[in-house]
């Protein structure tokens, strides 16, 4: 049986963005891809208007914390993914990098955040259907 494909989603705070991809991933995929999510310079914890815009959807993420980026969890990644804020992630072949450009929910309430989930929940469907479409695991 094939591993799973993996993916890491960075972002600077790993609190708000790359959170609600993370959360998204492993709401809409289950156990056909593992999820993981980091940040170059993590915050001390999730942002609370991400918590409360992804809790709107049904997704709980209040458990979630911000993790550092390491090279081992590049490593371990099929697919990493930047969230448009200018990370230099360390470069490894056969890995498939990708920057989504989103606004940084950084300061913003629930009403700014609930456009950039739903931005991220459409890329994520996206994904989903190319790495781990239905039937596979």
């Amino acid at each position: 049986m094939p591993a799973l494909p993996s993916v890491l989603f960075v972002c600077v705070h790993n609190a708000g963005r790359s959170q609600m991809a993370a959360a998204w991933l492993t709401h809409l995929a289950g156990d056909r891809v593992e999820v993981r999510s980091a940040g170059s310079a993590p915050a001390d914890q999730v942002n609370p208007a991400a918590v409360e815009a992804m809790r709107e959807v049904g997704i709980d993420m209040s458990a979630e914390t911000p993790k550092v980026l390491t090279v081992d969890a590049v490593k371990a990644s099929d697919v990493v993914i930047t969230m448009g804020c200018g990370d230099t992630c360390p470069v490894f072949p056969g890995k498939r990098y990708l920057d989504w450009k989103l606004d940084d929910p950084a300061g913003q309430g629930v009403d700014a955040v609930r456009p950039i989930r739903d931005e991220i929940k459409a890329r994520i469907e996206g994904l989903i259907a190319e790495i781990a479409p239905e039937g596979t695991k």
